[in-house]
C-alpha cells in the first residue's frame, strides 16, 4: 500500500505558553546591552535595554491616547523603526495591530479601515508618490470608527512624552489582563479575488512561528538578521521582527523599501549574519552591476520565502552571496505563516529542490482537491496544514473562514504540492494556476525551473492563456541576464527533446519585470490579463467562460 501524503512536525521543545511582551522582556533581560533594531537609513540604533524602554513608552503613550484592549490600530507606514516598536507596544496593551499595506490607496485604505473597525490610525506623511495624510483626509469621513490619527513625523514625539501620563502600574495591570490567544493582528490578504480578508492571529500564532523560524536558522544573540521586505506582510514581523527578539538577534532594516545596492551595502557595513527576501530580490541583487564589490563574506544563513524559489537561484545565492546556509521557507498569512522550511543541515539537494519538511508541531498533508481524501506520496495534490499556527479565522468573515478551514481544523490553501519519501514538500503551483492544455495537466513551476537552466534567462514566469484548440496554450514571461540575448525560437529550440512537446510555450514575451505586489509576489492574473490584450485572445477567452 503505498505511503500517505502526511507528515507531522513532532518536536521536543514546547510551544511558548506567553504573549509576546511576556516574551521580549525575558529577552531584554538576558541580552540588555546587545543590539536589537538598527535603522540607518534614521540613524536609529537600540540595545535590548533601550529597545524594551521605548516599547513600554510608546504602550503608555497609547493608553493616554485612550487605547483599550481589543481595539484596532492600524499601522500605515514603510520599514521603519517605529513600526517597530508600535507592533510590540499594541501588543503589550491588548489592542490589535491592523497592518495596511504601503501601496495602498484611497479605496482600498477605506475598506480596511471599515472593515477592521480600526479607531485609531498612525501613519506616515506619505511614501513614494502617495500622499498618506491626504488620502486619509479623504477617507475619514467615511469611516466611522475612526476616532483619531497619528502622524508619525509630527506626533511620535509627542506620544512617547505622553508616557509620563500612565503610570508603569497601570501599564502593568493591562498587561496582567492579556492572555496568549487574544487576537492580536489582522493581515490583509492580497485580495487577488473579490475585497481582501483580514487574517486574524494571536499571540500564540505569531510568537511561536517566530521563534521556531529562529530555531530553523540557528538564531541566537549574534545574529544580525538583513530584513529588506516589508514589515506590514508576515515576512517582515513574523520571520523578521519576531524570529531575532525571541533569540535576542538585532534586526537590521536596510532602507524604507526594497533598494538592492542598499540592501548589499547594509549587509556589508552592519556585517549582517542573515538576509531575507523573495526570490526576485535575491536576483535583483546578484545582478546588480557592482554586486562583486561588495563584501558579503558575514552571512551565514537567511530565507528565501514569498513565492517558489527556483533551483538555479537558490544555487547561487548559496554559491555566489555564500551563504551557505539559507534555507527556505513556504507558508501563507492565514498560518502565521510558515509550515514548512528547510534546515540549514539539510541535504543539498533537499534545500534547493524542496521547500522543507513541516515545522515543530504542525501537521500537514497532501490532498486530492476534488475528493479530500489523502493522496499517495510523489502525487500532486492540495496542500493542507494544522496546527497552533492556523489563524483564529478571517476578521468579521464567519463564511469565508468556514470555506478555507474545514471542521477539523485543517487550514486549505488552495496550493498544489508534492510530498517526497521524506516528508519534504515541494510547491508545484496553485490550483487555480496550472494549465490544462488539451487534456494535459502543465505546472507552470516545472516548466520555469527548466527554463531558469537556460543561461541567459535571469527570471521567468509562466502562465496559461485561452484557446480555442487546446482550451489554454502555455506562456513564458522572461526577464534576460544583463548583457544577454535570446529569442523565443532560440528558447524553443532549447526546450524540444529535453521536456515534454506540450509543455514548450507557444508564447514569449521579453520583459524587464513582472506585476507584483509590494511583498514581491508575481500577480499571474494580471499577466494573463494583458496576454489576452496583447495576443487579440479575447474570443478564445469569452469560450473558455462562458
Amino acid at each position: 500500500m503505498p505511503t500517505p501524503s502526511y507528515a507531522h512536525g513532532a518536536s521536543d521543545v514546547p510551544l511558548l505558553g506567553e504573549t509576546i511582551i511576556q516574551n521580549l522582556r525575558q529577552t531584554a533581560r538576558r541580552v540588555p546591552d546587545h543590539e536589537a533594531l538598527v535603522v540607518p537609513h534614521q540613524r536609529y540604533r537600540a540595545t535590548y535595554r533601550e529597545f524594551w524602554d521605548q516599547v513600554n513608552a510608546a504602550s503608555r503613550g497609547l493608553l493616554s491616547r485612550g487605547v483599550r484592549k481589543g481595539d484596532r490600530v492600524g499601522i500605515w507606514a514603510p520599514n521603519r523603526y517605529e513600526w517597530v516598536l508600535i507592533q510590540y507596544a499594541t501588543a503589550g496593551i491588548g489592542a490589535i495591530l491592523v497592518n495596511i499595506n504601503p501601496a495602498y490607496r484611497a479605496h482600498e485604505l477605506e475598506y480596511a479601515l471599515q472593515q477592521s473597525g480600526t479607531s485609531l490610525l498612525i501613519h506616515a506623511r506619505g511614501f513614494r508618490s502617495a500622499d498618506y495624510a491626504a488620502l486619509v483626509r479623504e477617507v475619514r469621513s467615511r469611516c466611522p470608527e475612526l476616532r483619531a490619527t497619528l502622524t508619525l513625523e509630527d506626533d511620535w514625539t509627542p506620544l512617547m512624552e505622553a508616557a509620563e501620563r500612565v503610570s508603569s502600574e497601570t501599564l502593568a495591570e493591562r498587561e496582567a489582563a492579556l492572555q496568549f490567544d487574544d487576537p492580536i493582528n489582522i493581515q490583509y490578504t492580497s485580495g487577488t479575488t473579490g475585497f481582501p480578508k483580514g487574517a486574524t492571529l494571536s499571540h500564540h500564532n505569531i510568537l511561536n512561528n517566530g521563534f521556531f523560524i529562529g530555531e530553523a536558522v540557528r538564531y541566537s544573540e549574534q545574529d544580525r538578521v538583513c530584513i529588506p521586505v516589508p514589515f506590514y506582510h508576515c515576512f517582515g514581523m513574523v520571520l523578521g521582527n519576531l524570529a531575532c527578539t525571541t533569540h535576542g538577534a538585532c534586526i537590521v532594516v536596510p532602507g524604507e523599501a526594497y533598494d538592492p545596492a542598499s540592501v548589499l551595502s547594509t549587509v556589508q557595513d552592519e556585517r549582517c549574519t542573515s538576509l531575507y527576501g523573495v526570490p526576485t530580490m535575491f536576483i535583483g541583487e546578484l545582478d546588480h552591476p557592482n554586486f562583486k564589490r561588495f563584501d558579503l563574506g558575514s552571512l551565514r544563513t537567511g530565507i528565501m520565502a514569498g513565492s517558489p524559489c527556483p533551483v538555479e537561484v537558490m544555487k547561487r545565492v548559496q554559491n555566489e552571496m555564500r551563504m551557505t546556509e539559507v534555507t527556505i521557507a513556504y507558508g501563507m498569512t492565514e498560518t502565521s505563516p510558515v509550515s514548512t522550511q528547510s534546515h540549514t543541515d539539510d541535504p543539498l539537494e533537499k534545500r534547493v529542490t524542496t521547500v522543507g519538511a513541516p515545522h515543530p508541531h504542525i501537521e500537514i498533508k497532501v490532498v486530492d482537491p476534488d475528493t479530500g481524501r489523502l493522496v499517495p506520496r510523489g502525487t500532486p495534490g492540495e496542500f493542507c496544514t494544522r496546527g497552533y499556527s492556523v489563524m483564529l479565522g478571517y476578521w468579521n468573515n464567519d463564511a469565508a473562514t468556514h470555506e478555507a478551514i474545514d471542521a477539523a481544523r485543517w487550514m486549505h490553501t488552495g496550493d498544489l504540492a508534492v510530498m517526497d519519501d521524506d516528508g519534504y514538500l515541494n510547491i508545484v503551483g496553485r490550483i487555480k494556476d496550472m494549465v490544462i492544455r488539451g487534456g494535459e495537466n502543465v505546472y507552470p513551476r516545472e516548466v520555469e525551473e527548466f527554463l531558469y537552466s537556460h543561461p541567459a534567462v535571469s527570471d521567468v514566469q509562466v502562465i496559461g492563456v485561452p484557446d480555442e484548440k487546446y482550451g489554454e496554450e502555455i506562456m513564458a514571461w522572461i526577464k534576460r541576464r544583463p548583457g544577454a540575448q535570446v529569442t523565443g525560437d532560440e528558447l524553443r529550440d532549447f526546450c524540444r527533446g529535453r521536456i515534454a512537446s506540450y509543455k514548450i510555450p507557444r508564447y514569449w514575451k521579453f520583459v524587464d519585470g513582472f506585476p507584483m505586489t509590494v511583498t514581491g509576489k508575481v500577480q499571474k492574473f494580471k499577466m494573463r490579463e494583458l496576454a489576452v490584450q496583447e495576443l487579440g485572445l479575447e474570443k478564445a477567452a469569452a469560450v473558455q467562460t462562458a
